[in-house]
């Protein structure tokens, strides 16, 4: 049975009444060639939900923009859709093709800014890792009846490899189902090297106006919150409210230490009370420990980050120091799963602060 606009129908009942299901559902493959999006490409998927979004197959199948009825979840930087041709991997040379967008993938073997770590390869890496602009291969994008649900997927592998060190793979599927108002990522990493690789990998989302806006809220539950500065323990007093955007520029990060609900779950919620529209997320808390926040409210690049993962952002040795720096072993494989979804309505805000609350 499928959802749509306050009506249940069967898949006969849909199938009488449009003249093909892209009327209400559809993905479409599209080649960028304009200046630096060229290599990029794009996947459009539509759902008559009101959730639509773009994927990069350029760039790891990440998630680049989404509107839901209209409204953007997520912030677009000024530097557009880079392709993975002009990536400068130099220390902070990732920001020059960072779009923000709903989902950019963070990793595979560093996140954090630009760090030297000699108790492993002993060379600069640059900001958060390489993954974010590997293309992708044998990426297939279909929609199709699943019984009485008529589903979208997304697939395709990433390898991030180098002669004689890292071979690392990452089969990743995007998955949405048309009447719903969410989408879930699961994404498998295989060790296919000889050796022991580290593993940091965090999806770096990016919530943006009009979602985010002064007084937007962080529903989140941790055992406890650090921030990154001094390393010390602070309150939702500092992080749970977003400012206005402001005239200096001025970073802050978060690391959430996150509890799960009885299912080994973590819920993490953004919500604009007054527009009635939020964001959440779901994901195993044995998979991705940590959620890292940033908060950049500065005008013109106003954004927030919601970044689970098994690592924190904050590098190697913040890592290592607090043990959370994973390794994944020659033939092993790691699965990560995340579900992100719109809540619509103060309705379904309340029951998601109440489900945070309890969890």
């Amino acid at each position: 049975m499928t959802t749509l606009f306050g009506c249940d129908y069967t898949k006969r009942e849909l199938l009488d009444l449009v003249g093909d299901m892209s009327q209400v559902a559809h993905t479409r493959k599209a080649e960028l060639v304009e200046g630096i999006e060229r290599g990029a490409d794009l996947i459009e998927v539509f759902n008559a939900s009101g959730l639509c979004f773009s994927v990069l197959p350029g760039r790891s199948l990440d998630i680049a923009s989404a509107h839901y009825k209209g409204m953007s979840l997520c912030f677009r930087s000024n530097t557009g859709d880079v392709g993975p041709a002009f990536y400068e991997p130099q220390g902070s040379g990732w920001l020059r093709g960072f779009f923000g967008g709903l989902v950019t993938s963070c990793g595979l073997t560093f996140t954090g800014h630009p760090e030297v770590d000699p108790e492993e390869e002993n060379v600069e890496m640059g900001l958060h890792g390489r993954l974010a602009y590997l293309p992708a291969k044998n990426v297939v994008a279909e929609s199709g009846w699943e019984g009485e649900e008529y589903v979208t997927r997304i697939r395709g592998k990433m390898r991030e490899a180098v002669v004689f060190g890292t071979n690392l793979e990452l089969s990743r599927e995007i998955v949405t189902v048309l009447g719903e108002k969410r989408l879930f990522i699961h994404d498998r990493i295989e060790n296919l090297s000889v050796d022991p690789s580290p593993l940091m990998f965090v999806y770096h989302t990016n919530p943006g106006f009009p979602l985010l806006d002064g007084g937007t809220r962080l529903l989140v539950r941790s055992e406890k919150t650090t921030e990154w500065v001094a390393d010390e323990v602070v309150g939702p007093e500092v992080y749970a409210v977003a400012r206005p955007p402001r005239a200096a520029a001025a970073d802050a990060v978060f690391v959430h230490r996150l509890l799960a609900d009885s299912d080994g779950n973590a819920h993490v919620g953004l919500v604009n009370d007054g527009l009635g529209l939020g964001l959440y997320w779901k994901f195993a808390v044995a998979e991705m420990p940590l959620l890292n926040q940033w908060q950049h409210f500065h005008r013109g690049t106003y954004v927030t980050g919601i970044e689970p993962g098994n690592a924190s952002m904050l590098g190697r040795a913040w890592n290592r120091r607090h043990g959370y720096l994973q390794h994944i072993q020659p033939g092993e494989v790691r699965e990560f799963h995340l579900e992100i979804g719109v809540l619509d309505g103060a309705e379904e805000i309340a029951a998601f602060a109440e489900q945070v609350a309890a969890a």
